[in-house]
């Protein structure tokens, strides 16, 4: 069964609930060990409650793109197949005849492909705003229902591909939104590219690139 749509909760205090696992163990007062750059990015994105900020900053510290916008592309319904439905449905806390939403769609930074996402959503627990915006948008995810002040529960990541991603994924991660009333809004199956891990641009070819 499906609880009262997010209009209600727009305005709700969050209780005090903390998101359990977007701390961060990088000011411990230790030298840090050097770390690749797909870990770097596995902490920022824990960092964040938005893969779409998450991907925002990464892309500007990267100067991946000028400016560092990030934007969607639907992609169809071909991969709807990533989550077996009892579990899908299991995880959203759903029963088999409430309606559910779906986004198969590429972020990109600029022109970048920086991944490629499944979102299965339950629009009766999100606004009338917002699932006209999903609807009827290019509007990622993360920015349609942030008033919701959602926390991201992550599930494992995993280097490489999963089903449901592209072949040449470098790290597949899964992870439930949930409203400030605990609530799931959202299972999202993120696939992420090799573009993140591109050398980063050096400052100077930025700036002229700006220019250009």
């Amino acid at each position: 069964m499906c609880s009262t749509g997010g209009d209600t909760l727009l305005n709700r205090p969050n209780n005090g609930m903390a998101d359990t696992g977007s701390g961060s163990d990088l000011a411990t007062g230790k030298l840090a060990e050097p770390v690749s750059d797909l870990d770097a990015f596995v902490r920022l994105l824990a960092s964040h409650d938005s893969a779409t900020r998450a991907l925002h900053e990464w892309c500007r510290a990267r100067g991946i793109a000028d400016p560092a916008i990030i934007r969607v592309e639907h992609t169809g319904k071909g991969e709807e197949a990533a989550v077996p439905a009892g579990t899908l449905r299991t995880l959203l806390e759903i029963d088999e005849a409430e309606p559910l939403g779906y986004r198969h769609v590429r972020l990109l930074c600029g022109d970048i492909t920086m991944s490629v996402a499944h979102n299965f959503y339950v629009p009766c627990r999100l606004t009338t705003a917002m699932n006209a915006t999903l609807d009827t948008s290019d509007t990622p995810f993360g920015i349609a229902v942030e008033a919701l002040r959602f926390t991201r529960e992550r599930l494992d990541p995993v280097e490489g591909a999963t089903p449901g991603c592209p072949g040449d994924t470098v790290l597949s991660q899964s992870a439930l939104l949930r409203r400030t009333d605990r609530q799931p809004i959202s299972l999202v199956i993120e696939c992420y590219t090799p573009a993140i891990l591109a050398p980063p641009v050096p400052r100077s070819v930025e700036i002229g690139r700006a220019h250009v």
